[in-house]
């Protein structure tokens, strides 16, 4: 997208996070055609006040009831196209925290001649001014939003134009097979004959690199997303020591009383470049106990809600009925792993099966969260129950509203094969080759309304 939409109205927002005692600097960014003057209203600066683009210059905001010191700030002039959002920026650089930068924005707002910006309302300027592509604009929130390196270097391919070559590249193959369509269409006896294998054989090679596309775009949700794994079991199995021991960190009070967690207790950790949240979830078993039945009902509620399930049981006790009963209640579509734990205290037998046991259970993993054995084998089987294994070497990965449009794009050429075994007029084969082309096109950009980018950059954060 090149075309330049100039904007009449001027937006401005704190365009970096924010938090009490964290940040020294915090960034308020103006933009729009009152920008400058905005910008000069609101920071007074000694000497000469120059205001050149590109230059930084040191003043201080005042409030403008009583003239009294607000903040220190440096204020950095920006003007179009030499911007991030191509029109006149002016950024102001405050004190971070809370107070400082809330205080600063605040005066910034009581100009008339400025709103406040909604959520990716930056960014979607500086795709309607052709300052970013559509997937490079995506790729900056995902770069914010980014909870591990491999994520973040995803990220980083799609601002440097990875996806935005890949799709406009197959786009382009589809775009010729439709031009020498529609020329037959309009004029075949003038031009020579097409052979129909191989305009379908172009167009299925097309569909094969979109749904390399689509596998990759899987994979890569692990990086975005991470996966929610729920830690279950009866009481005093040790799953809370398992998540201290996973964690590196005592993040879960553990006990021998049967029960002593009654909530669910999350963590975040990073297992080979993969987000994981560990949910550690109250013991499941009939109690009498009304606080314990809700931490039951809960952690039953997690199995529903999680991408794995660790099903935790006690090897020095065996596989129970209990355990059984728990097995079973792990829907069938989210993939599970059972662990042993307590290798450390087993008899020299390799299950000490007492009277409550039903069968000797044979464990994915064998563990103990005393001694740390077994922890890499958890930690590898994880991820590959999961999936998520597989994200080594993953260059780029469409986000979900990508994904979802080349699937779009895949079906639509599925459709084709039909259209060439029934032996169909040219124009039949266009109907599914444009709506392939326009679901590409929404990818990049090039077909895409403003009500879609509204709908886009409304999931943005103020700021961005």
């Amino acid at each position: 997208m090149t075309m330049t939409f100039p904007t009449e109205e001027t937006i401005a927002a704190i365009a970096t996070a924010i938090a009490a005692g964290q940040g020294g600097i915090a960034v308020i960014r103006i933009s729009g055609p009152e920008a400058l003057a905005v910008g000069k209203n609101i920071v007074s600066i000694p000497g000469k006040k120059l205001w050149d683009s590109h230059r930084v210059c040191y003043g201080h905001v005042m409030n403008k009831q009583n003239n009294a010191f607000i903040d220190e700030v440096l204020v950095l002039n920006m003007q179009a196209p030499r911007s991030f959002t191509g029109e006149d920026v002016v950024e102001i650089h405050c004190h971070g925290g809370l107070i400082a930068v809330q205080q600063v924005l605040e005066r910034v707002l009581s100009d008339p001649r400025v709103r406040r910006a909604m959520p990716g309302e930056f960014s979607q300027r500086a795709v309607l001014n052709g300052r970013l592509n559509l997937t490079q604009a995506e790729a900056i929130s995902e770069l914010v939003g980014a909870r591990s390196r491999q994520a973040a270097q995803l990220a980083i391919a799609g601002i440097d134009g990875g996806i935005q070559r890949r799709i406009t590249t197959l786009r382009n193959v589809l775009l010729d097979q439709l031009s020498e369509l529609e020329a037959r269409v309009d004029f075949e006896d003038e031009l020579p004959l097409l052979d129909g294998k191989q305009v379908l054989k172009k167009l299925l090679e097309v569909q094969a690199e979109l749904k390399e596309l689509i596998d990759d775009a899987t994979r890569g949700l692990f990086l975005r997303q991470g996966l929610r794994v729920a830690l279950i079991g009866c009481p005093n199995v040790g799953k809370s020591s398992i998540l201290n021991r996973l964690c590196k960190r005592e993040r879960a009070i553990i006990s021998d009383l049967p029960g002593t967690t009654r909530d669910l207790l999350e963590s975040e950790i990073i297992l080979e470049g993969v987000p994981i949240v560990l949910i550690d979830t109250a013991g499941i078993r009939t109690t009498n106990e009304e606080i314990e039945k809700l931490g039951i009902a809960k952690s039953q509620e997690a199995l529903l809600g999680a991408d794995v399930v660790v099903l935790v049981f006690d090897l020095s006790r065996g596989w129970t009925k209990n355990d059984d009963t728990l097995l079973s209640q792990i829907p069938k579509d989210v993939p599970h792993i059972i662990v042993g734990n307590k290798a450390d205290i087993q008899n020299d037998s390799k299950f000490n099966i007492q009277k409550n046991a039903i069968i000797a259970m044979e464990p994915d993993v064998t563990f103990s969260a005393l001694t740390g054995e077994g922890e890499g084998n958890l930690i590898q089987t994880l991820l590959t129950n999961s999936g998520a294994n597989k994200t080594q070497g993953l260059q780029i990965a469409l986000n979900e509203r990508q994904r979802d449009l080349a699937d779009i794009a895949i079906a639509a050429l599925e459709r084709t094969k039909e259209v060439a075994a029934q032996k169909l007029p040219w124009d039949f084969w266009t109907i599914d080759l444009r709506e392939a082309i326009k679901s590409l096109g929404e990818i990049t950009g090039d077909e895409v309304t403003e009500a879609v980018l509204d709908r886009i950059f409304s999931r943005f954060c103020i700021g961005k």
